[in-house]
């Protein structure tokens, strides 16, 4: 009998098989979303890889699932967790938002699956937050609860984007004519960085050379182009600021932990960015977030980590 963890994001889909005792993972695989019209297809194909009968499965997806209906927002999959649970022929199946899994994750993220950027010692009975630029922008915080590490769910990526700076106004002015209200989700993302780069490019009067991600980014480290470059560079101050925000809504002092497959892709020119710096720029409470550490999370797979830990804790596994 077999226990399976699965990581929906916008873009891929991640799988593996958890040992509920040790919580292991192996038989690790990936594949686009694209590949498959429903979740259902994916998990029948991976569960056909296996030797052995599936019965309990944790799944972590980009999306609210507080409803039998889960839809997600950056993908045209949908499924009723009911539906799905009688499909796969489960004896338990668990839907929970990817932050949530990534958020449960941090405890046990080995060190050297981590990078501190800045401010002192996390306090281990302290709130921590978890965010991450991808496909959109997940937020989560998780707290210890007598004995059992519970994520306090959220839709943080999508609270208004705050600017702080003349320059990232004059940007937030022009995303409002393009798409009215504009979330933090807007900015911190892949699609969030192209949207920098482009109304930079208007700021400007220039015509944008480059239309995804992974081209304004390089354009950006190899400085072949003066406005990715800056692109890059307000994508940080912005992500620092929002880091800060966190920080401050629920005292952090657990510390602030940055996941996602955006700023791996980067990780030099944001350790010397200005990350740090807008983090702390919060006026009278400078100080404060000073001392409260900020963190990049490096490991491969922390939303079938935390899926695992999910899990474990629900079939009561982990103590």
């Amino acid at each position: 009998m077999l226990s399976v963890v699965a990581d929906v994001g916008g873009t891929n889909i991640r799988l593996a098989v958890c040992n509920i005792e040790t919580g292991e993972l192996c038989k690790l695989r990936e594949f686009s979303c694209a590949e498959f019209i429903t979740l259902d297809a994916a998990l029948v194909q991976y569960f056909s890889t296996l030797q052995g009968e599936v019965k309990h499965l944790c799944v972590g997806i980009a999306c609210p699932v507080e409803d039998d209906r889960v839809v997600m927002t950056n993908l045209s999959w949908e499924f009723s967790k009911q539906a799905l649970k009688e499909k796969l022929n489960l004896e338990s199946l668990y839907v929970i938002n990817d932050y949530t899994a990534i958020s449960l994750a941090v405890p046990f993220v080995p060190q050297e699956d981590r990078i501190q950027i800045g401010g002192g010692e996390s306090k281990t009975d302290g709130v921590t937050a978890v965010f991450g630029p991808g496909t959109g922008l997940g937020v989560s915080h998780i707290i210890k609860s007598e004995g059992k590490w519970i994520s306090l769910d959220g839709e943080g990526g999508h609270v208004s984007f705050a600017p702080n700076t003349r320059e990232q106004a004059d940007i937030l002015l022009l995303l409002q004519d393009q798409f009215g209200h504009v979330s933090a989700e807007r900015i911190l993302s892949g699609q969030g960085l192209v949207n920098i780069y482009h109304s930079l490019c208007r700021l400007e009067g220039k015509q944008p050379e480059f239309h995804e991600p992974k081209q304004v980014s390089q354009a950006a480290l190899d400085n072949s182009c003066e406005l990715a470059l800056r692109s890059l560079t307000v994508f940080c101050q912005i992500m620092g600021g929002f880091a800060g925000n966190l920080a401050l809504n629920l005292a952090c002092t657990g510390g602030v932990y940055i996941a996602g497959g955006v700023v791996p892709r980067f990780i030099d020119f944001f350790k010397s960015s200005e990350f740090r710096r807008f983090f702390e720029e919060k006026g009278r409470f400078k100080d404060y977030l000073a001392s409260i550490p900020t963190y990049l999370i490096t490991h491969d797979n922390p939303g079938l980590l935390g899926a695992s830990v999910y899990l474990r804790q629900e079939l009561e596994s982990i103590k």
